[in-house]
């Protein structure tokens, strides 16, 4: 399983209606307002590289009120007792 990390600034207003919009879309998994320089997070988990492109540029990408995305792979993941997945 592949987990990438899609970071998002919205249009001011249009948080509330993208959050459901984007959480709808098949192969993210979690959808986060957020605090800070973004507006938005999501988690993306499919089984690969192609279907994290596909999922990113055709499905988040064209939505309404996006004013920009940046994408993050992720190549471990860590739990408290040092366990790697």
């Amino acid at each position: 399983m592949l987990t990438a990390i899609v970071l998002i600034k919205a249009e001011p207003g249009r948080v509330a209606s993208l959050g459901p919009a984007l959480a709808a879309i098949d192969g993210v998994a979690e959808v986060y307002s957020v605090a800070g320089d973004e507006d938005l997070v999501v988690i993306i988990r499919v089984n690969d590289y192609e279907q994290v492109a596909r999922v990113v540029t055709e499905h988040v990408a064209p939505l309404d009120g996006l004013l920009e995305t940046r994408t993050l792979v992720a190549f471990r993941q860590y739990d408290p007792a040092g366990i790697t997945f």
